[in-house]
């Protein structure tokens, strides 16, 4: 086997171990949190802007209804809860094309974003749920009354992240230039 072949199959090997490391740990009985698109109930649906708060059913499972008056299409969705660690959560979305869920001190985050093919975020006006627990089968409950704020169109980590970077880059090739200019004069 060639060296440039050999490293080419242990760059996919370490590629797989890391897709199935990076896997939530989703288990049958974990709590579940779905976030899908349906049709408003008899009762109607709770009118929302981009920051809003829910509340987990009394009986740790069941459904809440939205809809998204804010004026804007939501590209992602945060919630933010103190209750349940992440490695305990199976999250599920058909508005959106990823769900990340993770605790950092306590907070658990659960992030849904990625919108495009077959996924259009929360359109303005659309109406939406969050069904904590199953959508059938058994699964463990919420904690009853867990408390979660939500907020839509956040920035990503990631972007903030770059946005600092570019920043900084600059900054340092301004520095630089001026540098350059003031060793240029004294020559």
């Amino acid at each position: 086997m060639s060296k440039r072949l050999a490293w080419a199959f242990l760059g996919v090997c370490a590629l797989f171990v890391f897709a199935v490391a990076a896997h939530a740990d989703s288990v049958a009985d974990d709590p579940r949190i779905i976030v899908r698109d349906p049709a408003c109930p008899y009762y109607g649906c709770n009118q929302v802007g981009t920051t809003f708060n829910v509340t987990v059913p009394q009986s740790g499972t069941g459904a809440v209804f939205f809809t998204n008056t804010s004026g804007q299409n939501w590209y992602n969705l945060r919630l933010i809860e103190t209750g349940v660690p992440a490695n305990l959560i199976t999250c599920i979305t058909d508005a959106f094309a990823n769900c990340s869920v993770t605790t950092v001190n306590g907070i658990t985050t659960i992030f849904l974003s990625g919108i495009g093919d077959c996924f259009d975020g929360i359109k303005k006006g659309a109406n939406f749920e969050i069904i904590f627990g199953c959508t059938n089968g058994h699964c463990n409950p919420w904690p009853s009354g867990l408390a979660f704020s939500a907020a839509a169109n956040v920035a990503e980590p990631g972007a903030l992240a770059m946005l600092l970077l570019s920043l900084a880059a600059m900054a340092g090739g301004l520095k630089w230039r001026q540098r350059t200019l003031r060793l240029a004069t004294l020559s």
